[in-house]
């Protein structure tokens, strides 16, 4: 590596962003990865910990330590506030300096996505949503805190409040997280309290659609909504929420009081449509070209959340999968273009399936024409999210925290964590 080779600049080191980090560490160039966290999170798994069966360290690694041995390759936290096309300079905001302009030879965006409120903005202070490990452990304390407070409140329709926890949005996030709070409060927390019983708690899930999991085939939403039932969940399906406050949420002409809202509904990406004056698609995703690249600038790939892409006549999914998978072309097209390779066939994207666990041994399985519900499909599933991780360490210790919580019923991680300042 010399400072004539071409500087690639990845911003995001989520999936796309690592995928594409990793298989750049052997081409004659520097890589610089921008990430305003210090850690990769591994996002499938963000739900467990805020249900106390995982330790935020067990889903996340400090992405420094998974690019050490990466000698082309520096990382910088910073937000990435803009770009400018035209100098080949991304703006970032680091520490107290404002508006640092970074040039770069080759741009690959992959700065994911955050909560979408449907044009309901106001609803976000009354309901998170789900998606980095602040979230998590926000979730954690609250749901646990939601319990201690009912213990001691005296007042029936307050403690009823208290422990009623709704899930707007019935995809992959809201169903797991259900069926998980659902579980927790019929094993972990049964026994722990004595003025309150936690497994008369009541767990509902919204959606505005006719079934939870609409990805997948009609059978094993018929599947999961059959088991959200058997574990005491109240699913309630093509009706919409039409407000939420402090005090709860109103669906159609219903006002449920609770104490705890939590929105699982939807998701909108990145500005970067915004910075580079592109094309973008309802949802506000960049219109990328076949080889992930934008019209004018070959140089500029987007990829993952970021990005809006068709295929077969459908935009590919906001999934992991996606993400890896053009994060390893974008890498791979760099790589050609400066060795002086034939350029790649356009970006096709192989889906290996779709899978939602719902509950202790129950998962749905939907690949290659395969359907699939039940135990299998739940030891695929854990098969599956243990490979993902980011470090063996990782996989070997989330792989007995698993093992001791089927076993026990007991959880890895029930802290309610609180910061205090100094009076």
């Amino acid at each position: 590596m010399t400072k004539q080779d071409p500087l690639v600049v990845i911003v995001g080191g989520g999936f796309g962003g690592l995928a594409a980090a990793r298989v750049l560490r052997r081409a004659p160039v520097r890589v610089l990865l921008i990430d305003r966290s210090n850690h990769h999170v591994f996002q499938p798994l963000l739900y467990q910990v805020a249900t106390s069966v995982l330790a935020p360290g067990q889903i996340a690694s400090p992405i420094r330590g998974l690019l050490a041995s990466h000698e082309n390759t520096s990382v910088m936290l910073g937000n990435v506030t803009g770009v400018d096309a035209a100098l080949r300079q991304v703006i970032v905001d680091a520490d107290d300096r404002v508006g640092i302009g970074i040039g770069y030879d080759y741009l690959i965006l992959a700065t994911g996505a955050t909560h979408s409120y449907f044009g309901h903005d106001e609803f976000a202070t009354f309901a998170p949503g789900l998606k980095s490990l602040a979230d998590a452990e926000s979730l954690r304390n609250h749901i646990l805190s939601a319990f201690e407070k009912a213990e001691i409140e005296s007042d029936d329709h307050r403690r009823e409040a208290l422990m009623t926890f709704v899930m707007v949005g019935a995809g992959p996030t809201g169903v797991e997280l259900a069926s998980a709070i659902a579980v927790m409060v019929r094993t972990t927390l049964r026994k722990n309290f004595r003025r309150i019983h936690p497994n008369s708690a009541r767990v509902i899930l919204i959606d505005m659609g006719h079934r939870p999991l609409g990805a997948f085939s009609e059978k094993l939403s018929e599947a999961a909504r059959l088991r959200l039932i058997e574990l005491g969940v109240d699913v309630r399906l093509g009706q919409a929420v039409q407000s939420i406050d402090a005090e709860g949420v109103v669906v159609g002409q219903e006002r449920i009081p609770s104490k705890t809202v939590i929105w699982t509904a939807g998701v909108a990406p990145s500005p970067a449509g915004k910075w580079l004056g592109s094309a973008v698609d309802r949802a506000g995703r960049v219109r990328v070209q076949s080889d992930l690249t934008i019209p004018q600038h070959p140089e500029i790939f987007v990829i993952g959340d970021t990005a809006s892409l068709d295929q077969g006549g459908r935009p590919l999914p906001g999934v992991a999968q996606v993400a890896m998978q053009q994060g390893v072309y974008a890498a791979k097209a760099i790589f050609r273009h400066v060795t002086k390779k034939p350029a790649l066939p356009p970006f096709r994207y192989f889906d290996k399936g779709n899978l939602a666990v719902v509950g202790k041994n129950f998962a749905v399985l939907q690949a290659a024409g395969i359907g699939m519900s039940g135990f299998a499909a739940w030891l695929v599933w854990a098969l599956i999210h243990i490979q993902f991780l980011a470090e063996n360490s990782l996989r070997f210790s989330v792989f007995l925290q698993w093992v001791w919580t089927y076993l026990s019923g007991k959880r890895g991680d029930r802290l309610i964590i609180e910061h205090h300042r100094d009076a």
